[in-house]
């Protein structure tokens, strides 16, 4: 699948960029289907790393769905190309973001998702970069557009950011404000966010900073986590939390 999206170049000209997306690796629900959750994967990675690790939760009736990035030139690699969700230039709060990039990978989360029944609650979720891509796109949901202007057409049960970031963190509060219907939507979506202590590749307070924006921006709902010890993996006892916590938010069975 692809997506091509429109910037402005040297000059004033218009090029486009193409994003073509890899394997999906989907995981079908062992129970009743009550919720679809798309699960993005780090810097680096495929979506079969996350499918077979979700595919082992106690989770019977969420239906997974793990994409995988394009391959795009990564600035922080010094242009090697590699699977990512958007480009990455440093970790730094003054960080420019790659807006037409993460339009692309909401856009593609978004379809998705728009795929799924009507009655099931539909979850976004992701670590690392795919945690920062799915806090994205929890914004595009509540403001109800993409960066770029375009309606965002699903709406999200669920947001979970494992060892990530808020994109565009600066921005968000002047966008909330502009839209009428986005604090009730900002209000009303649980996020869960876990990070561990011990992170050494995205710090732990880049996930308390992205935790306290959330919530000064109107996001009333947001359950933040830290792990002693744990570094830029996951756990079984994070792991387990998560399960705990769509569990509840998602009101599937126990």
């Amino acid at each position: 699948m692809s997506f091509s999206g429109p910037s402005v170049g040297c000059g004033g000209n218009t090029v486009r960029r193409a994003f073509e997306f890899g394997r999906i690796h989907v995981v079908q629900p062992k129970g009743k289907h009550h919720a679809t959750v798309v699960w993005l994967h780090g810097l680096g990675d495929v979506g079969s790393s996350w499918s077979q690790l979700l595919e082992t939760l106690p989770l019977p009736n969420i239906k997974w769905i793990c994409p995988t990035a394009p391959t795009q030139p990564v600035t922080l690699f010094g242009g090697f190309p590699t699977t990512a969700w958007f480009n990455v230039r440093d970790f730094s709060e003054d960080a420019i973001d790659d807006i037409e990039s993460l339009d692309a990978s909401a856009v593609h989360v978004a379809n998705l998702l728009s795929a799924e029944p009507p009655d099931i609650k539909l979850g976004v979720g992701g670590f690392s970069m795919g945690a920062a891509t799915s806090l994205y796109t929890a914004s595009c949901f509540a403001v109800g557009k993409y960066g770029n202007g375009n309606p965002f057409p699903v709406n999200l049960s669920a947001v979970v950011g494992l060892s990530g970031w808020l994109p565009c963190s600066k921005t968000l509060s002047n966008k909330i404000q502009r839209v009428n219907e986005a604090a009730g939507r900002a209000a009303s979506l649980p996020i869960l966010l876990c990070h561990g202590k011990g992170d050494g590749v995205v710090p732990h307070v880049y996930g308390v900073k992205s935790s306290h924006v959330l919530n000064s921006t109107g996001f009333r709902d947001v359950t933040f986590k830290s792990y002693n010890g744990l570094g830029h993996y996951t756990s079984p006892e994070e792991m387990a939390d998560v399960r705990a916590w769509l569990t509840v938010r998602l009101g599937l069975e126990k």
